[in-house]
């Protein structure tokens, strides 16, 4: 992606009742660097992700920590690196079912050794005598004196004899080292197991259970307050009178946020009244984290949130991205804020464009989108300007199909989708079978 200029510079202006969903302005179109206003340029996305990490970055503080039962803290971001207490495995075991026996013992040609008495995983293995053969089950003790172990398939006889018989075993040629896990060969006690802003997912949480560890600290999910605003938004279920819309912004961002482990507390719809919207901000922000916003960040002559925001330590500006170029970061009476077009695909793709992936940085969790390369199934333009996020579907030959147009109202198109394609600033135009990243939803 290229970097535009990194000033905070004002949004764009739109017509803030253009969209056929909710306010906060049309950021469909394709526009010149320039549109945002004379003198000014847009917001690089870079530049707007880490002005969203340097909000977020003091409540990522080691006061802002639990400790939870390795049960409870899947998906969880880990607080502080780990260090292994003992060595994993914590004693040389076999690697196959087998024989433990003595590498010298066995000639180039192969030789008969004498059986004694098995090795069964979990017992304290007796030392092994030259010119003998210990059976041994996968997982038990390596005896004192053996060095390595023949798989049973490569015994002749291929079977183990009966417990306290006297029979002999041909084997084949072994090294030393063969089939044994060594103690510590994992990882060895006082070295790093997990670094702290790990996801624990259930590798993370078995290496820690092996590791006999029963607890572990990790940053607290942040509570965010989620604000729907505009006059023309009402709830589902409520009867649609015309120049209404029914609210997808609340269950869409209110479901992202869930998903990446937040806590959330949902107002009701604000209507475009600045003065409730300031109060209803002002009662519950001492209760939460971090306040999220969604419509009227533009700069039309209706924006909710931006005359809401007067007389707070809060910036309205336009990120070249398309969807989702205007955008509000700051603080509500001390509490972080960000405040997101009110266009449902420019909300999500603003919540995965900058507050996933910096929470994912900052606190381990949620586990961040996993990016691949696919080719275009089809040719797709782009302003050229701007980082266009375009919706579409991993197909399995490995391309990517664009679903729906560019327009930030195509709940349907995102819906079908399970990736989100990136086209970055300075590409205009790219072919069918061009590759681009993809981060699969």
């Amino acid at each position: 992606m290229h970097r535009t200029d990194n000033r905070h510079a004002p949004g764009a202006s739109h017509n803030p009742r253009a969209s056929q969903t909710h306010s906060g302005g049309s950021d469909t179109g394709h526009q010149s660097p320039g549109h945002q206003g004379a003198g000014h340029q847009a917001r690089s996305v870079e530049a707007h992700r880490e002005s969203v990490r340097e909000l977020l970055a003091d409540l990522a503080g080691t006061g802002r920590t639990e400790q939870l039962p390795l049960r409870e803290a899947l998906g969880r971001g880990l607080a502080a690196d780990i260090t292994a207490p003992v060595d994993l495995p914590p004693f040389a075991n076999s690697q196959m079912d087998g024989f433990a026996v003595r590498s010298t013992d066995i000639p180039d040609g192969g030789t008969d050794l004498r059986v004694v008495a098995p090795i069964p995983a979990g017992a304290v293995a007796a030392p092994l005598q030259p010119g003998t053969a210990a059976p041994i089950m996968t997982g038990a003790m390596i005896p004192p004196g053996a060095d390595a172990v023949v798989p049973i398939e490569k015994a002749v006889p291929d079977s183990f004899p009966r417990p306290g018989s006297t029979a002999s075993v041909r084997l084949p040629a072994t090294e030393n080292g063969m089939y044994v896990r060594t103690a510590g060969s994992d990882v060895r006690a006082g070295e790093p197991a997990l670094a702290g802003g790990t996801n624990l997912g259930p590798g993370q949480l078995g290496l820690l259970a092996a590791l006999g560890i029963t607890q572990v600290t990790v940053h607290r999910n942040l509570k965010v307050l989620l604000a729907t605003t505009g006059d023309e938004v009402v709830e589902p279920g409520s009867p649609l009178e015309p120049g209404k819309i029914y609210d997808a912004n609340g269950t869409l961002l209110e479901a992202a946020m869930r998903q990446a482990g937040l806590e959330v507390l949902r107002a009701a719809i604000s209507t475009d009244n600045p003065e409730e919207l300031t109060a209803m901000l002002r009662k519950h922000a001492p209760a939460v984290d971090l306040i999220v916003t969604t419509g009227g960040v533009s700069k039309g002559a209706y924006e909710v949130v931006r005359q809401a925001a007067g007389g707070q330590d809060i910036e309205f500006l336009h990120v070249a991205m398309q969807p989702g170029g205007p955008q509000g970061i700051g603080k509500f009476d001390g509490v972080p804020f960000v405040g997101f077009p009110g266009n449902p695909v420019s909300c999500l793709v603003s919540f995965e464009m900058f507050l996933r992936p910096v929470l994912s940085a900052l606190f381990g969790a949620p586990a961040p989108r996993p990016a691949i390369r696919a080719r275009l199934a089809e040719p797709v333009e782009s302003p050229a300007g701007k980082h266009q996020v375009r919706r579409g579907t991993v197909l399995p030959d490995g391309t990517v199909r664009l679903e729906g147009g560019p327009g930030s109202h195509l709940v349907h198109a995102l819906a079908n989708s399970n990736a989100l394609i990136h086209l970055p600033a300075g590409t205009s135009a790219l072919a069918a079978g061009a590759e681009v990243e993809v981060w699969t939803l």
